[in-house]
């Protein structure tokens, strides 16, 4: 384990700034940030780095157990540092590795033991407006457009922005380690395979140049400990005092290549960690500044951890910005926001009710909520089956702040929110997942049922409680007798219930 920097708290400290933390679970390296909250910014007081390559030996979409080995270990020396801090102030983000593996959950399950905190695996224009948030801080404060470039273990990611806010995102499948396995096997270097790496990277990087060439910014930054490594060892051979530029990425490849295999290089300021896949680094590089029309790029020490905090802070300060994702996706499909907020607020007063019984946290609270306000999205496609279009258009899209697990349980929430539910709805989530989702999901379809009571017809006496798998609902004697279709609705829905493991009961308010 590397540890880049630590600055110990004191014990005596009664400061009552909170401390945040970040782990960055990527295909080659494991990152783990501590941090305190001053001022706006954050001081970091534990950076760890260790090398695990959950992503070496994926085949067939699959994680080795080696890999999976390597990697719970390494979290269990990162839990260390965790034990004090608060869990809705901890996040881990799962990269390129986690989002090919189909046995991803073998992995998962036991690491949010370990952590006892979710792992969110993320898509990859997540992974990128992350790694911009991290890298942005790092800058002045200015109105350059920038380009931003991560090289991580299984993809690459690549930001247009200008301030704080990306204007463009692009995750591409090109990585260091990835590259590494395919063009460099057991650790043979040659020309040949450099140069097929290269036009590999070059034709991938191709499909994105349109609108990340050259003209489209005015300063190139690199983020990631490759892109760190490559300036690294051009700076310490003395080929540039300072960033990368096409000269000496060319005098950094010859410099590589005179070694037959990576076990001989013998650079000085290469980091061991770096040594099996830094020639596929450089190769990825050369490529970007080819394709790209990239002169000179210097390296920025923000990246997707980073990123991480800085998000973990907006959402604990109510600058979300998953809230900013559902209201252009209500915009964009034309959703009328008066029935989304009731829904929404059904099911904000149902799960409020029956959290304790359930177990539902905050956080499932609010993407239950979330996923309410959005149920009706579907119907920019076509009313029939509109469940259906929504549940799609859920799990398909770009939603910034959102990991692809949450996108998958809206996905389902949605499918299952009305009509007949299919026996496969709940398949690919993890089992011991499925019943506070089924659950879930029955608040979602009787929040759905009560919008056509109206936004007026919630009473401060309309109650829920749960009990195991027992849901019994009271309504007062009026609101039953002005809203009988909506009575007998939830009556009708008792099946449907019962498939998800509820009984429900509506009963009197004397009962």
């Amino acid at each position: 384990m590397k540890l880049e920097r630590s600055v110990l708290p004191n014990d005596n400290d009664t400061r009552a700034e909170p401390i945040f933390a970040a782990i960055d679970i990527g295909s080659n390296s494991f990152h783990l940030i501590v941090a305190r909250l001053e001022h706006g910014e954050i001081r970091p007081l534990h950076v760890l780095a260790e090398k695990v390559q959950l992503g070496k030996g994926l085949k067939d979409h699959r994680l080795t157990p080696e890999a999976i080995e390597r990697g719970l270990a390494c979290l269990g020396r990162f839990q260390q540092l965790l034990s004090s801090i608060k869990p809705q102030q901890v996040r881990a983000v799962g990269t390129n590795a986690l989002r090919q593996a189909w046995n991803r959950t073998n992995f998962t399950e036991p690491a949010e033991a370990i952590l006892g905190t979710a792992i969110d695996v993320i898509y990859g224009r997540e992974e990128a407006r992350l790694v911009y948030l991290g890298v942005a801080h790092t800058l002045s404060d200015d109105e350059k457009s920038r380009l931003v470039v991560d090289i991580g273990g299984g993809s690459t990611e690549f930001i247009l922005g200008q301030r704080f806010e990306p204007k463009r995102l692009e995750s591409l499948q090109l990585g260091c380690v990835s590259y590494s396995d395919t063009f460099f096997p057991d650790g043979k270097l040659s020309k040949e395979s450099f140069w097929k790496a290269y036009d590999q990277a070059s034709l991938e990087i191709s499909h994105i140049r349109r609108n990340f060439k050259h003209s489209h910014w005015t300063e190139a930054v690199g983020s990631s400990g490759t892109l760190q490594a490559i300036e690294l060892l051009i700076n310490t051979a003395g080929w540039r005092s300072n960033g990368i530029d096409p000269k000496s990425l060319k005098k950094l490849r010859r410099a590589l290549l005179k070694f037959e295999s990576v076990d001989d290089i013998n650079l000085e300021g290469l980091n061991e960690r770096r040594r099996g896949v830094i020639t596929a680094g450089v190769a990825i590089t050369t490529a970007i500044f080819d394709v790209l029309g990239v002169e000179v790029m210097r390296t920025s020490s923000g990246a997707l951890r980073e990123g991480v905090i800085y998000d973990l802070m907006g959402r604990l300060r109510h600058e979300d910005v998953r809230e900013r994702t559902i209201q252009a996706m209500l915009q964009r499909y034309s959703v009328d926001q008066p029935t989304a907020e009731t829904v929404g607020n059904y099911a904000l007063h149902l799960a409020s009710q029956t959290a304790s019984s359930w177990r539902l946290s905050d956080g499932d609270i609010e993407l239950l909520v979330w996923t309410a306000r959005l149920h009706e999205v579907g119907v920019a496609i076509s009313q029939k089956h509109y469940n259906r279009h929504s549940a799609y258009l859920i799990e398909n899209s770009d939603m910034p702040g959102f990991s692809q697990g949450d996108q998958l349980k809206m996905s389902r929430l949605l499918r299952g929110h009305r009509g007949k539910l299919p026996s496969y709805l709940f398949d690919d989530i993890p089992g011991k997942k499925r019943e506070k989702l089924a659950r879930m999901l029955v608040l979602l379809r009787m929040a759905v049922i009560l919008k056509h009571a109206g936004p007026s017809a919630m009473q401060p006496d309309f109650a829920a409680r749960a009990k195991g798998d027992k849901l019994k609902v009271c309504f007062p004697a009026q609101w039953r007798a002005d809203y009988p279709l909506t009575i007998w609705e939830i009556s009708e829905s008792k099946s449907a219930f019962e498939k998800l493991g509820v009984k429900v009961r509506l009963a009197k308010e004397t009962d």
